[in-house]
């Protein structure tokens, strides 16, 4: 990464609580959830900026998600990770809306079904929830297993795409 790159962010509120969004001039490079160790991200120190083009699109796109009036993200991101990581979080990003896939599914899909583990840890690692839609990963039986954001939260936004009402949290 550039050390001369500005990193800016913006908190805003949703139906999951308040989350930080983080850009750099190239796209989104982080969703945090609330309480959420900014120093996990490995992402130098951001400064605020409520203004900032790609911060305004990211939580305009969200509004619109969270209000059912949005299924696909196109604010450009910037991620970083390993190639390893980069390509389960592009796979995620092949989820349709509403749907979701095992983390079976998912390793079958990248060519290791032994990868199972290895999915599992792209994806508590992967930068931007909800944009890059992890909570779409569930368990072999079906079950929610394993969210950065808490199962609830992964419900919450399971029940968004899925058409149930969503609760009131704030």
């Amino acid at each position: 990464m550039e050390t001369n790159q500005r990193i800016v962010y913006k908190d805003v509120m949703s139906p999951v609580g308040l989350i930080r969004l983080i850009a750099s001039g190239k796209g989104l490079m982080a969703v945090l959830w609330e309480g959420e160790n900014y120093t996990g991200t490995k992402l130098p120190e951001a400064v605020p900026d409520d203004e900032d083009p790609i911060l305004m699109q990211a939580g305009q796109q969200l509004k619109e998600y969270f209000a059912k009036e949005r299924t696909v993200f196109s604010i450009p991101l910037d991620l970083k990770g390993t190639a390893f990581q980069l390509s389960v979080w592009n796979a995620l990003l092949g989820i349709p809306y509403g749907s979701t896939k095992t983390y079976g599914a998912l390793a079958r899909q990248l060519g290791d079904i032994k990868a199972v583990r290895a999915v599992g840890g792209a994806l508590n690692k992967n930068p931007v929830a909800i944009i890059v839609p992890c909570h779409r990963v569930v368990g072999a039986s079906g079950k929610l297993v394993g969210f950065a954001g808490g199962l609830e939260n992964k419900s919450i936004l399971l029940d968004i795409e899925n058409g149930h009402k969503m609760p009131t949290l704030f």
